[in-house]
């Protein structure tokens, strides 16, 4: 299934159990922000959108109703997890000192009520989506064990990682090129999809923006 495919029927399914302001609010909120963080972050993560919940309602410590952009929820309930997109300009630009003192307040009530908040910059979704992939599974690895069955690498994908074994330090798309003959496209293309399936982890340099190194997480079966 495709993700639009599954991104439809995840936001119909719903629609279809809400009614009044909830249905309301999923309808208006969900917009091309938490469409991106759904398709370039959660769908390269899970795969799926099972227990994640678009524009969730909660109490806050006043008990006045609250969206969150998404809540999700572990198995057996292990992990509350509620994560917020933030654009520059609604969350810093157009925000008022009262403004930003509620917002520290609401994360700090949840947080003390059991959730994890966790806040994610649209930019980040937008120009380094495999930076915020590789944090939210070192996150969910605390909670979730990994399945017992990972799919198998491909051979040029078993290179890459025995290269990066070899080395023995963060690899670059130039050390692709050296030693296995790649184009820089492909070294990058390579290692990108290996940090979405969780074998590396991307490293910027000193901008904090560029990826410029990939370093290996996962070591494999010997």
């Amino acid at each position: 299934m495709s993700f639009e495919q599954a991104h439809q029927q995840f936001i119909q399914y719903h629609l279809s159990r809400r009614r009044g302001e909830r249905k309301g609010r999923l309808e208006r909120g969900h917009g091309h922000g938490e469409k991106s963080f759904a398709e370039k972050i959660w769908w390269l993560l899970k795969g799926n959108f099972d227990r994640l919940h678009p524009e969730y309602e909660l109490l806050d410590w006043r008990g006045k109703p609250y969206f969150a952009d998404f809540v999700y929820f572990s198995l057996a309930g292990i992990l509350k997890l509620i994560i917020e997109i933030k654009g520059f300009g609604p969350h810093v630009q157009e925000m008022d000192r009262q403004g930003y003192r509620k917002e520290c307040e609401r994360e700090l009530f949840f947080e003390g009520v059991g959730y994890r908040v966790v806040s994610i910059a649209y930019d980040d979704i937008r120009d380094q989506p495999e930076l915020i992939v590789a944090m939210l599974r070192m996150l969910l690895s605390q909670y979730e064990s990994e399945p017992a069955m990972t799919p198998k690498l491909t051979f040029a994908e078993n290179e890459i990682v025995r290269s990066a074994l070899t080395i023995a330090r963060p690899i670059r798309p130039l050390d692709l090129q050296q030693l296995l003959g790649m184009t820089h496209r492909r070294a990058v293309r390579e290692l990108t999809a290996l940090c979405g399936s969780g074998w590396f982890r991307p490293v910027t340099g000193k901008d904090g923006k560029r990826v410029v190194r990939y370093e290996l997480i996962r070591k494999p079966f010997m």
